[in-house]
Order: C-alpha cells, then sequence, then structure tokens
C-alpha cells in the first residue's frame, strides 16, 4: 500500500536559494476532507494529478497518486475545489542526500514557507540543514488541507 513518510519544519532564512536545482509552479485545491481523507486535484508545470491521502495526523499517511489530464485538472481546480486554492512555488534542494522541497506560498497563504523531506522508513535518521527551524509535522495548522480552510494571513 503507498505510503508517504514526510517531515515538515518552518524555514529559518533564505540561503537554501543557492542550494536550489529547480523550481515549479503549483497550484492545487481540495475536493474533499473529511475525517478519514482528503482528495486533492493539483497542476504543476504540464501535469495534472489527482491525489488521495488517508488522514492520520503525524509523519506517515497512506497516499494515492494518479496522474490526470491537465486539461481535467485545471477544469477541476476552476469549477469544484474549495477556495481558496493553494498556490505556491516548489523549490527542490539536494542536503546530505536527500531531497528537500521548499514550499514557498502565494494568495491567502503568501509569507508562509515551508520544508519538507520524504524518507523511505518511519525512525529514518536524516540531518537537518542549517536553513530550517521548528518541526510542524504534527501541527495540523501547516497541513496544506487545512490552509484552506484557515489561510495563513489569518493567523
Amino acid at each position: 500500500m503507498p505510503k508517504e513518510i514526510e517531515h515538515k519544519f518552518l524555514v529559518r532564512d533564505d540561503s537554501w536559494r543557492s542550494e536550489a536545482t529547480r523550481s515549479v509552479d503549483y497550484r492545487q485545491g481540495y475536493l474533499a476532507n473529511n475525517d478519514r481523507c482528503s482528495v486533492r486535484v493539483r497542476e504543476s508545470g504540464s501535469k495534472g494529478r489527482l491525489t488521495i491521502k488517508s488522514a492520520q495526523p503525524g509523519v506517515q499517511r497512506q497516499e494515492f497518486e494518479y496522474e490526470i489530464p491537465l486539461s481535467e485538472a485545471r477544469a477541476l481546480l476552476d469549477g469544484m475545489c474549495e477556495r481558496p486554492l493553494i498556490e505556491k512555488v516548489r523549490h527542490f534542494v539536494k542536503h546530505a542526500g536527500k531531497t528537500w522541497e521548499v514550499d514557498e506560498f502565494c494568495g491567502d497563504n503568501d509569507g508562509l514557507v515551508v520544508a519538507e523531506v520524504e524518507l523511505s522508513a518511519v525512525g529514518e535518521t536524516f540531518e537537518r540543514p542549517d536553513w530550517v527551524s521548528e518541526e510542524v509535522s504534527d501541527d495540523p495548522r501547516y497541513y496544506n488541507v487545512n490552509l484552506v480552510k484557515t489561510p495563513y494571513n489569518t493567523w
């Protein structure tokens, strides 16, 4: 069964920028969100994706992700997803053998910058870059699905 094991951190400063290897604009929205799962639509570059994630808190969740036609992703985002949409630029940064994803949010979540690292096993050790600070993996305010309901600019 597909699993996502991910740790999320606040970003301390911009020193990661010099290490970024590429960046992608993301636009995503949620078709459903309940106490068991969320259903997300995402547009990134020239691709569309539909993702179903279990709603359990913490660093490990079930995740099922499927590529869909970009035109369908856009139709779902524009017509069926909750508002506001999540808009962000994801930067990929290599550090100590891991690829970190640094998300700079725009729109209603402007000013929020978080970094995530995916692991292959719960308890896997990894080196934190100097540019990350507090871990927020267990803080539901930072889940994208919750940033739709309570955007960062309202905190």
